[in-house]
């Protein structure tokens, strides 16, 4: 594996301001604000009833403005982070998270990773939720989100197409207990068209 290799499989492409900046034009977007094309995904992360969330990859913070407000965000993207912040809130950088005061054994509910796996290699993937088991508290919850095949295939930043299988699989790796999973907005078959379809996969930590 090449350097670039490397550094593509540890979700490198997705740090920087030029990223934090393509995210926030995405989400400023007039079409985006006309339809309110969050409302459903808001619902559904809302009904998960996941708690008090350590939303990891938590970019802008769109979900995370949806969740608890005890809930906190972590991103290895500062720029990404500095806008969570200017928005109201409590995100860091994966740096800062550790001395923050937050960073307490077993303090969350959940653990949200959404649009994040797929960012990253399988392996990596293992490490990266390793690193934040321990925030987790016996018995909680860590909720996967990741696109389905055109929501994939329409960012160059993705590097590993992770679909439930892998998730499965990813859970198992890190001792986790797979609970559900299922396709959101619309049946596992519109994912190859429709852009938004999304694998949401919750599996359960060890009491």
């Amino acid at each position: 594996m090449t350097a670039d290799d490397a550094a593509r499989s540890s979700g490198s492409a997705t740090a920087g301001a030029e990223y934090a900046a393509r995210l926030r034009r995405l989400d400023q977007s007039r079409w985006r604000r006309v339809l309110n094309v969050q409302a459903p995904y808001r619902w559904n992360i809302r009904r998960l009833q996941l708690g008090r969330v350590l939303d990891v990859g938590c970019g802008l913070g769109r979900n995370l403005a949806h969740l608890g407000n005890d809930s906190v965000g972590v991103d290895h993207n500062a720029e990404s982070i500095a806008i969570a912040r200017e928005r109201g809130l409590t995100a860091f950088t994966s740096a800062e998270f550790l001395s923050s005061g937050f960073a307490v054994h077993g303090a969350f509910d959940s653990l949200l990773f959404a649009h994040v796996i797929e960012h990253v290699s399988r392996e990596y993937a293992v490490g990266l939720v390793r690193e934040y088991l321990p925030y987790l508290k016996p018995g909680g919850t860590v909720c996967f989100i990741t696109p389905q095949e055109r929501g994939y295939a329409s960012d160059t930043t993705h590097v590993t197409f992770t679909d439930f299988t892998d998730l499965d699989r990813l859970s198992r790796a890190t001792g986790l207990v797979p609970v559900r999973h299922y396709s959101f907005p619309l049946p596992r078959a519109a994912g190859k068209a429709f852009l938004y379809n999304e694998f949401v996969f919750l599996a359960r930590a060890a009491a």
